[in-house]
């Protein structure tokens, strides 16, 4: 379908301020970001915070530091739904001036045997419409503002996603517009938000789709352009489930706080439920240039943290070394000392790392100060036998005068053919003495990355 004019476009995320960012929201959030920067146009963020009672500051802080990790940051102030109840309201007024709303005083006793009434004649229950042609006045407290919803024919919505959807409008009975608090309702709050904003599209969850069969009247009764809409399948846990606490980390939060990079995250995402051919590993900028609304998929995406990780694994040994750093030190802030160190050894570190913490628990033993803390597994590969070579092999490291790979190399080559040994002979207790585990990179990457006066000063605590 053809897309309106490339500045034109003006796309939203609206959360519900429930206590964090979650992943699904995340992602809605990410497709209105990437689909606005496709076309050169507007990503914008309200809250929809009308219920007073669940909102808290705290959620509203919550769902903001995951959007700005995630750096989907809105390219105007932010828009809290609760400071437009006015606005609301008068479009009510207005439409009932114009015969599409109207005052209803049944009690909720009178809606309950209505709706027992129509189970009992096998109907669907709801609403009856009694109050549509009684003209009845406002009484504060006790009636509320009903939509007059079309009673036949259908609404058809033209979804880019989900293709033509349409419900007959019998299904549908006369929506609450204003509660008898005199307060408008969630769908009544949307319309006019989004008609306010200049929305364009309407990227949503499906679970909205049935929503947009009512917001689409309530847009034609106040004869206004109607947004573009497009619903995107939910997103499953990895045993096709829809998505709940028991399938882990549902919070972008919980993300960040395992070592997920930000670039990561939004290249896992976007393969939730969209794709660009069999590209799994891409950049932000290659996501914005290939993003297209036409090419989300129809089914529900499954969250898999395997392929998280992998991808996540990728990102960092693609990410430049110094923003790596600055990652590091902002997890561990005593390593910005060592920062020459890390730099050196940040290739190698990278590769054994799959997350940002994985990365930060290999530093230990470059920020641990002399003498290093040797665990218990690292003990034992010091041996009697391996400790006098290592003793003898210190003049030879001493006496180097550059301290390169191929020079470390060869002269630890030249010692054990000297000595007519093998790495495993030497190697071990060299490797304890020097970061006090058994794991660490190879033996080379960690003589460059302490560089010499830290290798000697190690080995000498344990030979001299």
């Amino acid at each position: 379908m053809g897309h309106a004019p490339h500045s034109d476009i003006v796309t939203r995320f609206a959360p519900s301020p429930t206590g964090y960012l979650h992943i699904g929201g995340a992602r809605t959030a990410l497709f209105n970001w990437a689909f606005a920067r496709h076309y050169g146009g507007q990503f914008l963020i309200r809250i929809e915070d009308t219920d007073r009672a669940r909102s808290t500051q705290a959620a509203v802080d919550a769902i903001f530091d995951g959007l700005n990790w995630l750096g989907l940051t809105s390219d105007a102030p932010a828009l809290f739904q609760h400071e437009h109840l006015d606005r609301h309201m008068a479009v009510a007024h207005e439409l009932r001036a114009n015969g599409h709303a109207y005052v209803c005083t049944c009690s909720s006793e009178d809606i309950e045997a209505m709706r027992e009434k129509a189970r009992a004649e096998g109907r669907p229950p709801r609403y009856d419409g009694r109050c549509r042609e009684a003209g009845h006045e406002d009484l504060p407290g006790q009636s509320v503002i009903r939509f007059k919803s079309p009673q036949t024919g259908s609404t058809v919505i033209h979804d880019i996603v989900q293709g033509d959807v349409s419900v007959d409008h019998e299904q549908l009975d006369d929506l609450i517009l204003v509660r008898s608090d005199g307060t408008p309702t969630y769908m009544l709050s949307v319309v006019v938000d989004d008609h306010d904003m200049g929305i364009t599209h309407v990227i949503r969850g499906d679970d909205h789709l049935t929503n947009a069969f009512r917001q689409t009247q309530l847009y034609q009764a106040m004869d206004w352009a109607l947004p573009v809409f497009a619903h995107i399948p939910l997103i499953h846990g990895s045993d096709g489930a829809k998505l709940s606490k028991r399938h882990g980390a549902l919070g972008a939060d919980a993300y960040r706080d395992m070592g997920i990079l930000p670039e990561a995250m939004r290249n896992y995402l976007a393969r939730l439920g969209w794709s660009h051919g069999d590209d799994e590993i891409f950049s932000t900028e290659q996501l914005v240039d290939w993003f297209s609304l036409e090419a989300i998929g129809r089914s529900p995406a499954r969250l898999d943290l395997d392929k998280l990780m992998h991808i996540n694994a990728q990102h960092l040994r693609q990410c430049d070394n110094q923003t790596v750093l600055s990652y590091i030190i902002d997890r561990r802030p005593d390593a910005e000392p060592h920062s020459q160190a890390l730099l050196r050894g940040m290739d190698s570190l990278k590769e054994r790392a799959q997350t940002l913490n994985e990365l930060v628990d290999g530093i230990d033993f470059i920020i641990s100060p002399t003498p290093i803390a040797i665990d218990d597994k690292a003990k034992k590969l010091m041996t009697e036998e391996r400790m006098g070579y290592l003793a003898e092999l210190l003049p030879d490291l001493e006496a180097l005068t550059d301290w390169t790979r191929p020079s470390c190399e060869a002269c630890l080559q030249q010692f054990m053919e000297r000595r007519s040994i093998k790495l495993g002979q030497i190697g071990p207790a060299l490797r304890a003495v020097l970061t006090g585990t058994p794991n660490s990179p190879s033996l080379y990457d960690i003589l460059l990355i302490l560089g010499q006066k830290e290798t000697l000063a190690r080995i000498r605590v344990h030979v001299n």
